[in-house]
């Protein structure tokens, strides 16, 4: 059964209900980029990241992530797959071919989750694919996992 503890938003003194992780998840201080098109999952993988301690910011497509990553490029980014304008496959092989952007490291959560489908990912260099749905604890995993792995 997931907890949850009450801790006051930067927007104002309300508290807001966030699920409660032990202290070995909320030690992670690194820069992510979520990239979803679905307010639901984008705003669910924001609050887990957040709760980890890492610095987030959230797009809609692949070319919001582009202007955001020209602006700051984030150390990590999540991204889903299949999105408008830009999809997930297409964002991550541009990243890894732009040798300022190579070295972000690209965790791909999508619904599509067969063999194949992580093949491909893999394929267009994404350092980790995680099926939807996942629990918190996966993706909290496999985000520790990629910051100790050297490069």
């Amino acid at each position: 059964m997931m907890q949850t503890i009450d801790r006051p938003t930067s927007q104002d003194s309300a508290t807001a209900e966030l699920p409660y992780y032990p202290e070995s998840y909320t030690s992670v201080n690194a820069s992510v980029l979520v990239v979803e098109d679905s307010p639901p999952q984008r705003e669910m993988i924001t609050k887990i990241l957040q709760e980890m301690g890492m610095r987030v910011q959230s797009a809609a497509d692949g070319l919001e992530a582009l202007d955001l990553i020209a602006e700051q490029c984030p150390d990590i980014l999540v991204l889903d797959v299949v999105m408008p304008r830009m999809n997930g496959y297409e964002l991550c092989r541009k990243l890894k071919a732009d040798p300022q952007t190579k070295h972000v490291l690209v965790v791909m959560c999508s619904t599509k989750g067969e063999d194949f489908d992580r093949y491909w990912g893999m394929r267009q260099g994404a350092d980790a694919y995680i099926a939807k749905p996942f629990q918190p604890s996966e993706l909290i995993g496999t985000i520790k996992q990629l910051l100790r792995e050297p490069d």
